[in-house]
């Protein structure tokens, strides 16, 4: 393991001061960046990503992808928890808190506002970071493509009434311009051009191929940690003007997330899953698509509305959050590893 996985957790926490120093000191620099947006997503934020997923694409041996059906438990437990589980569980939560628990602290429209943010990033399953936990896991790469893929697809057609549904309105819409950029970015051009280089390196020599990824896979590292520093900074002057409350909905966006993938592991180890499927599974199901949730936020109540904010925080704590629970997989691999056996 290099220095940059070994000491991963801190580089990402150098990020994060950096990122909202940075914010404070140079909002002018953080504000250009953010207006170059297409659909609502931010193209620097992007270019990072792509930095992040396209060595990985590298490594997806299509010979391979065609042998995923012959064991489909890790997809389902997959859309289990991303569709029948997750959304409903963060509205409860949502409700439990902030109609309940933080009520003495919080004003009803408010409360509202925030449980309607939360929702949002309960019915959208990430799309581009699974690629960077399900490395960090050491998980198939193939299996992990077939998974996304397959929740892209499901995502098309079951955003809108899901979020309808707990949401108690008719008429969200989905910023399908979001949707599919973001997916056409972060899924379809880098596997594209991983596929592409894969084919030329192996034409090459036998070696070229992990000679290549090895050399790139330190940049993968430095696109999180980019991207890490921009999201914080854009949100410098919110996070230190509004503590309480961001700490506040941090609450039960982190219970969520952990809840989530603590039931995941449960699934993955009473299905016998092996490691390399069963990481990438718990994993999928406690990320988010963040933009898409931002974007429908800010479509629905405005940009400066509590259910905004909230889309916002889960953008801040996922990171760190998904970061201790790839700690956890990487802990018990041995014992998912005989699970799977």
């Amino acid at each position: 393991m290099g220095l940059f996985e070994r000491y991963l957790t801190l580089w990402v926490g150098l990020g994060i001061v950096g990122g909202v120093a940075l914010g404070l000191v140079v909002p002018g620099l953080f504000e250009a960046v953010a207006a170059l947006e297409l659909a609502q997503v931010n193209l620097v934020v992007a270019v990072f990503i792509w930095v992040m997923i396209y060595p990985m694409m590298i490594q997806i041996d299509w010979t391979a992808v065609k042998d995923v059906g012959r064991k489909p438990q890790g997809l389902i437990l997959t859309l289990v928890i991303n569709w029948l589980v997750k959304p409903f569980t963060m509205a409860a939560l949502g409700v439990l808190f902030f109609r309940y628990l933080f009520a003495p602290w919080v004003d009803p429209q408010s409360a509202t506002e925030y449980i309607a943010g939360m929702i949002l990033l309960g019915v959208a399953p990430c799309t581009a970071m699974v690629f960077v936990w399900s490395q960090l896991v050491k998980g198939d790469a193939n299996y992990t493509l077939v998974q996304v893929s397959i929740n892209d697809l499901v995502m098309v057609v079951a955003f809108a009434p899901i979020a309808a549904f707990l949401l108690g309105v008719t008429d969200v819409t989905v910023p399908w311009g979001t949707l599919v950029l973001s997916t056409v970015l972060y899924v379809v051009l880098p596997l594209l051009a991983g596929m592409a280089t894969r084919r030329l390196l192996q034409q090459r020599s036998p070696h070229a191929l992990g000679d290549f990824v090895a050399r790139l896979k330190p940049w993968s590292i430095v696109g999180l940690i980019a991207t890490v520093v921009l999201l914080f900074g854009f949100q410098a002057r919110t996070i230190v003007a509004q503590p309480a409350v961001i700490g506040l909905i941090a609450i039960p966006l982190v219970l969520q997330t952990y809840g989530i993938f603590f039931l995941s592991w449960w699934g993955a180890r009473l299905l016998k899953l092996p490691h390399d499927v069963a990481g990438p599974a718990c994993l999928i199901g406690t990320s988010n698509f963040f933009e898409l949730a931002v974007a429908v936020a800010i479509s629905l109540f405005g940009l400066n509305s509590g259910a905004a904010l909230a889309t916002v925080v889960g953008v801040l704590v996922e990171v760190p959050v998904m970061l201790s629970l790839v700690a956890m997989v990487n802990a018990r691999r041995p014992k998912l590893a005989a699970a799977g056996a």
